[in-house]
């Protein structure tokens, strides 16, 4: 159900209905839930990435948000948008890792641009476009796709030699996650050193299909007494978010 083609990066399959948000209790986390582990947490914060991008584009000129793609958090650390096609990458390998299955070409192709720095340039429209390729993969994957891959075996080879000997389980959650999370951190933390004003609202928005209706009617009532500059920062820094960005800045 799922065709790859290298010459754009693309890749074809038939969609399958939309995950809905979970209304119960996900499986125990001793049973096999590779799965639930990662689908959602790419899907969502790949999602979130966009926002972000969006933001950016809404907030500063257009040659200035274009820009960003080649901003560095420290000079020998990669820009913004090898940040984009690593977490990208990470979010569609953990599929071929855990299945025992070498990269397609596309993939090779987009760790190759991101290794490459700077000298890969990178629109926002292609970085857009870059993330919907890995939203419309993880779309294509069923609830239960890579469960059955706990178990399996895995190896990860670093250009530097070390080499790592993981189960499928040890993968997701010590390996493919963290690889993840650092790309997605570091791009988010570009994009607040350059100015871009984003807060916990941007980088958790999916926790607002959760949110406690009589707490959201609250928040409205509220709307006249939010604090001062001082005092938003104090309670982002404490770990606070609302559905208006104003109240998660300065993080």
């Amino acid at each position: 159900r799922r065709f790859w083609s290298s010459g754009n990066n693309a890749c074809f399959c038939i969609p399958r209905r939309p995950r809905a948000v979970p209304s119960g209790p996900l499986r125990a986390l001793s049973d096999a839930v590779v799965t639930d582990l990662l689908v959602p947490t790419y899907s969502q914060m790949l999602t979130a990435l966009k926002g972000w991008l969006e933001k950016a584009q809404q907030q500063v000129p257009t040659e200035e948000a274009e820009a960003l793609l080649s901003a560095r958090l420290a000079p020998d650390m990669y820009p913004l948008a090898s940040q984009v096609r690593f977490a990208c990458l990470q979010a569609q390998e953990a599929w071929f890792r855990l299945k025992g299955e070498p990269l397609p070409e596309s993939l090779t192709e987009l760790a190759a641009a991101g290794r490459a720095g700077g000298d890969e340039p990178l629109s926002l429209a292609d970085a857009h476009a870059c993330v919907d390729r890995a939203l419309a993969f993880l779309a294509c994957l069923a609830a239960d796709e890579l469960d059955a891959c706990a178990d399996n075996a895995v190896a990860i080879e670093l250009p530097n030699g070390m080499a790592f000997d993981l189960t499928g389980d040890q993968y997701a959650r010590d390996w493919a996650l963290p690889q993840f999370y650092f790309h997605l951190n570091t791009a988010y933390a570009i994009l607040r050193h350059k100015g871009i004003d984003l807060g916990k609202a941007d980088y958790v928005k999916h926790m607002f299909a959760y949110l406690r209706p009589t707490t959201a009617a609250e928040e409205s009532t509220n709307k006249a007494e939010e604090p001062d500059d001082d005092e938003r920062g104090k309670k982002s820094e404490s770990g606070s978010i609302n559905n208006k960005d104003t109240q998660a800045k300065k993080k």
